[in-house]
């Protein structure tokens, strides 16, 4: 699914930094860019971690 838009737990808004984290992970490792970017909660750190994209998969089935 999509990336949620605020931390579930805290509220702050998230879903602007996911395509930065995404280019930054793939020169360095996740935790060097989240710090970056400036995330320091562990509630959104989570948020970023755990997060899998699931749309390429969904996107197989046809819409009834």
């Amino acid at each position: 699914m999509e990336f949620p838009v605020r931390c579930f737990t805290c509220g702050s808004v998230l879903g602007h930094l996911y395509e930065q984290y995404k280019s930054a992970t793939k020169e360095r490792k996740p935790d060097v860019a989240l710090d970056e970017l400036g995330i320091a909660r562990y509630c959104c750190r989570r948020m970023f971690l755990s997060h899998v994209e699931m749309v390429h998969s969904i996107m197989k089935y046809p819409r009834v």
